[in-house]
């Protein structure tokens, strides 16, 4: 059975939507992923679009989403960024708090290293989880 992930950051268009594409990319139908935000922008930040679509991850299509406790009632995983006591907590849930730089207003080649260390931590939360 695939295992729900919900990614969480504060505004929901760079960390949690690189996660979650990477999730997504790498985990393919092991995983149903989700991702939102405490307090949603009204779009991805363009740079994090541009370096994803450099690893082959298209998420310019998604829309940040507000944060609701439905998403995470139905995870079995909540991964925050950065988004403190925002995010409810649920008994039997894992939950893991990802201490990366938000890449808002950040130039290129940073946003690709906190792509990178996203992706390195995608793929082990798969090796745990799958």
């Amino acid at each position: 059975m695939a295992k729900t992930i919900l990614f969480v950051c504060v505004h929901n268009a760079g960390r949690s939507q690189m996660a979650a594409g990477f999730m997504q990319s790498l985990g393919k139908e092991n995983v149903k992923v989700l991702s939102a935000g405490s307090m949603p922008k009204d779009q991805i930040n363009p740079v994090a679009v541009e370096v994803m679509k450099e690893v082959g991850i298209d998420i310019s299509n998604n829309q940040p989403k507000v944060l609701t406790t439905n998403a995470v009632k139905e995870s079995d995983v909540v991964i925050t960024m950065g988004c403190g006591d925002a995010c409810p907590i649920f008994p039997g849930k894992r939950y893991e708090d990802w201490q990366l730089e938000d890449p808002a207003g950040k130039d290129l080649e940073t946003v690709r290293k906190i792509r990178d260390e996203i992706k390195i931590r995608v793929e082990n939360l798969l090796k745990e989880i799958i």
